[in-house]
């Protein structure tokens, strides 16, 4: 068979061919963080207060008795520690000005990426088990993460015992040391939501890492696998549950890519806040040369306004 004397084997001067699109799969989801409201701060150290009803009781008194009084119970004073958390961009002269795929700004495509990690940053802070810390000319300022705010409902998984206390002292929470981990079962995920339904806590979310989720997913409660078929439309397999009915309400279970395996977190989403030093901000730094600067900065803290309200199962995930 002849062979065309020119193809493009032999041609010089072809075009490329070049996707126009940016193709990124990079997680973008917040969970806890986007859950927090968000409460102005006037300072580097936020202060609050708890309090509790006395527990309730047989209240009887006899007729024509005087008042007797007893000595008031005083509030409970938090604060929380604000950080500061940054990314930087830079881009030259050239590199903005030059053709590109995917983009026209260089500078703008790069911004954009920076807050969305900054966000994830955060998600990461206030998901995890960061001791706060009041910092130094030297030591950057640390807020608490949710795992080191749960104290009073924190919960070790059956079977372990070598999980530490944590809570808040002397200005600051501390970091929780992490037992032997054990399997994730549905006993000790409603102990949990008992424990905070207990104090007042309406723990409406769950959230939990994807390994826990697979193990919440086979609970004898919900491993049932519903079909549905509609006329000659295929089945439709449903083998995870995102809504949980415990005895102590529903509860929206979410999956979380920043929760340790080690945590389960029940919230009540009501007693949780970001306090907000100086918000999310693009800062335009000095020029000093074919380039321009940027970074990206936000100064804020996890607020947990009552700790009791949520509660924390410890020392699972496996």
């Amino acid at each position: 068979m002849a062979v065309a004397v020119n193809t493009t084997y032999s041609g010089n001067g072809l075009a490329e061919s070049f996707s126009d699109i940016i193709w990124d799969i990079s997680p973008e989801e917040t969970p806890i963080l986007s859950m927090c409201k968000r409460i102005s701060v006037s300072g580097t150290y936020h202060e609050y207060q708890t309090d509790t009803l006395a527990a309730a009781g047989a209240n009887t008194t006899i007729e024509g008795n005087d008042a007797a009084f007893s000595t008031l119970a005083a509030t409970t004073v938090l604060g929380a520690r604000m950080q500061i958390s940054t990314k930087t961009v830079q881009v030259s002269g050239t590199f903005d000005a030059v053709k590109k795929y995917g983009r026209k700004s260089e500078t703008a495509y790069q911004i954009m990426k920076a807050g969305k990690a900054l966000k994830r940053d955060m998600d990461y802070t206030v998901s995890r088990n960061q001791a706060s810390s009041a910092g130094g000319s030297a030591t950057a300022r640390a807020t608490g993460g949710l795992e080191c705010w749960i104290s009073g409902n924190r919960n070790l998984a059956t079977g372990n015992t070598t999980g530490t206390t944590v809570g808040f002292a002397s200005g600051n929470v501390t970091a929780p040391t992490d037992g032997t981990q054990v399997t994730f079962i549905e006993a000790d995920l409603t102990t949990s939501l008992q424990s905070a339904w207990t104090d007042g806590g309406d723990t409406r979310v769950i959230v939990m890492s994807a390994t826990n989720k697979n193990r919440f997913n086979a609970f004898a409660g919900i491993a049932t696998k519903y079909n549905e078929v509609k006329g000659t439309n295929q089945a439709i397999v449903s083998g995870a549950a995102d809504i949980y009915v415990s005895n102590f309400g529903n509860h929206t279970v979410k999956l979380s890519r920043q929760v340790r395996d080690q945590a389960v977190f029940c919230i009540d989403p009501e007693y949780i806040s970001l306090g907000v030093l100086r918000p999310l901000q693009k800062v335009d730094l000095a020029k000093t040369g074919d380039s321009t600067k940027h970074q990206m900065l936000v100064e804020y803290g996890l607020i947990v306004n009552n700790p009791d309200a949520h509660a924390k199962l410890m020392s699972v995930g496996v």
